[in-house]
């Protein structure tokens, strides 16, 4: 422990672009690192991207077919089969809070490649996790490591809105994926979590490239507005409902499904105020989970909102969708809908909630073959276990 509190006093006290050459060292003078490389999953969680000064100059590795994708997916250290006699390499996830940022490779002599040592490793993992999201805001070294490709200026706009892509408390894990990445319109989700709720939101916006990350820029910074104003969830959809109209005058609208769940009991409050919808896996079984469809916000002047309820039970599935998922066509225009999402939803009941949303587009991605998106495709997965 105190070497571990060593190496996080190193990294708290230096440059935000410095911190890999921190912990590189800090890794050579304990365990005998001979080599330590960062690499960062891009926005389309297909590839991680090395963390260098200069970026694309390295070639990325796939996140399904390699030895870094693995121990990114499952979340734990894993040692490659040794390739030098007498060193050996390990590939451990960094991540923090439950969030998956991407993977630390080192190299090092084998006696040192201890499960205790391991575990310390991994340690200095997530306290480099802290440090690049505190980093982020003084560099771009890290941001730009996450994208393999340029993004449009709508996207960026709605990456910088997101929360993360995954978050995990004792109660739930939770993952969301976008897709096109590089190309978002108009969806987005957002959540916070306190010592007794989660609020998760899922908005679709209308329009296309900047008139749609606008008005979803307006309707998210809306809604954290209300919540952190302490707000009820149906005056949260109220208040927002009123800052699109006021800007649009109802020319733009958008649709938006708010929950509450109560991380005591697992009861949901939820306002169903347009496209976004929702599925429960229970066991075996998925069915959808209709609630009263109420207007968009921003259609009309001072729309009011009522909230529904019901209750998860531990073991629970959910999954929300937006129109691009559910309304995908094939090549003979039949759509996915509800029943190809079920199975879609049974098929990786195995996998844990982070991994979910990327696999169920990936069904919708064969699903559709060569053609392209035409329209944002948005999944986010939540696990309920309960409180203990």
């Amino acid at each position: 422990m105190d070497r571990f509190a060593a190496v996080e006093r190193a990294l708290r006290k230096a440059a935000p672009h410095l911190l890999l050459d921190v912990v590189t060292g800090a890794l050579r003078e304990q365990y005998g690192v001979e080599r330590a490389e960062l690499r960062l999953a891009d926005y389309g969680l297909t590839t991680l991207q090395r963390v260098e000064d200069v970026p694309f100059t390295t070639e990325p590795v796939s996140l399904r077919d390699s030895p870094q994708g693995r121990a990114f997916g499952a979340q734990e250290p894993y040692v490659e089969p040794k390739a030098v006699q007498g060193m050996a390499t390990v590939h451990m996830p960094v991540s923090v809070r439950g969030d998956r940022m991407g993977v630390l490779t080192v190299t090092l002599p084998e006696e040192n490649c201890t499960r205790a040592h391991l575990a310390e490793m991994q340690h200095i993992c997530e306290a480099l996790g802290h440090e690049i999201m505190v980093a982020e805001r003084d560099t771009d070294l890290y941001v730009l490591a996450r994208r393999a490709t340029r993004l449009t200026l709508a996207a960026e706009m709605q990456w910088h809105l997101l929360p993360g892509r995954s978050v995990s408390r004792p109660e739930f894990s939770l993952g969301a994926h976008l897709e096109p990445a590089y190309a978002i319109y108009g969806d987005n989700f957002d959540w916070s979590v306190s010592a007794h709720h989660l609020t998760l939101t899922v908005t679709n916006g209308m329009g296309q490239g900047m008139e749609a990350a606008l008005l979803t820029n307006l309707v998210v910074n809306a809604l954290r507005n209300a919540r952190r104003a302490g707000l009820e969830l149906a005056d949260q959809a109220r208040l927002a409902d009123q800052a699109v109209y006021a800007q649009y005058r109802g020319e733009l609208h958008a649709s938006v499904l708010l929950l509450r769940v109560d991380l005591g009991t697992g009861e949901i409050d939820a306002v169903d105020a347009g496209s976004p919808r929702m599925w429960r896996l229970r066991g075996r079984s998925v069915e959808t989970v209709d609630f009263d469809a109420q207007l968009p916000l921003g259609m009309f002047e001072e729309t009011a909102y009522v909230a529904e309820r019901l209750r998860l039970e531990p073991g629970d599935r959910v999954l929300v969708g937006s129109d691009g998922v559910f309304d995908g066509v094939s090549k003979t225009g039949e759509r996915y809908g509800e029943r190809a999402l079920a199975r879609s939803m049974s098929a990786h009941r195995l996998l844990p909630a982070p991994q979910v949303p990327q696999a169920v587009l990936r069904d919708l991605g064969e699903y559709r073959g060569s053609l392209p998106l035409d329209d944002d495709a948005l999944v986010v997965c939540l696990d309920w276990f309960g409180r203990q």
